[in-house]
């Protein structure tokens, strides 16, 4: 329960920011624009892109200090194996997007052959993602951030991007992570990514994205909430494991 309203208390201190805190957005799905405004910017032609309350939140996120998220990180992209080198021995964990959610990553359903594995050894330890790095999902659960406190012994799939900070002086990794899955950037991957009939965000999409920049003050606030929420979470966990052996 404090987990939770620890990282609660880092989204409010957000949204205070942005003044957000009781911005009603538009139900209206109704948004008349001629082709030039339209398809002419976006070449996009599904009315759902054009909703109303896509535009409000982008407005909200540019009348402050703002950047596309292609000038505050380096983004890199994995490999996808292929089924062919899963194991069910005990091989590399392949981290795949169902494998975690924006609290933590859980064990992975699948690891690698040592065959792939010795094939590729410069390939696999470039890969690997290390600490500080925010993964990123393009596929199925779009835009879902989690931040890396460790190296991770493993690769992840290609449906998840690993982006790095470029400047941490100007913006704090999990001060970002936490923006990244708000409702700020969540609603962006809705309009990007909603005309499809499988979720996939295009990776030009998403270096597009439009992030706020708070006050580095309030975003070493939210990081520290954003921390302490992480800690507590993986000591309930680890209490609920001791439980269950007992």
């Amino acid at each position: 329960v404090k987990s939770n309203s620890n990282y609660q208390e880092a989204e409010s201190i957000l949204f205070k920011e942005i003044n957000l805190t009781n911005f009603e957005l538009s139900k209206d799905p109704i948004n008349i624009k001629n082709l030039k405004e339209s398809f002419g910017i976006t070449k996009r032609l599904d009315a759902e892109y054009y909703q109303k309350k896509f535009e409000q939140i982008i407005e909200k996120i540019v009348t402050q200090k703002y950047d596309y998220l292609s000038n505050v990180v380096e983004i890199s992209k994995s490999i996808e194996p292929g089924s062919g080198c899963y194991t069910d021995e005990e091989g590399l964990p392949f981290y795949r997007v169902a494998d975690y959610n924006k609290f933590g990553l859980s064990k992975p359903d699948k690891e690698l052959t040592a065959s792939f594995v010795d094939d590729n050894k410069d390939l696999i330890e470039k890969l690997k993602p290390k600490k500080d790095t925010i993964l990123f999902s393009k596929d199925g659960s779009v835009g879902t951030a989690f931040l890396l406190r460790h190296d991770l012994d493993g690769i992840t799939s290609s449906a998840i991007l690993h982006l790095q900070v470029k400047n941490t002086k100007e913006i704090l990794p999990e001060y970002l992570t936490l923006a990244l899955n708000s409702k700020l950037v969540q609603m962006q991957a809705e309009r990007d990514a909603g005309g499809s009939i499988i979720l996939h965000w295009r990776k030009e999409e998403i270096e597009q994205v439009v992030v706020p920049i708070i006050d580095f003050k309030k975003q070493e606030q939210i990081a520290e909430l954003v921390e302490e929420s992480f800690k507590l979470k993986v000591e309930s966990e680890s209490l609920l494991e001791v439980a269950k052996k007992a």
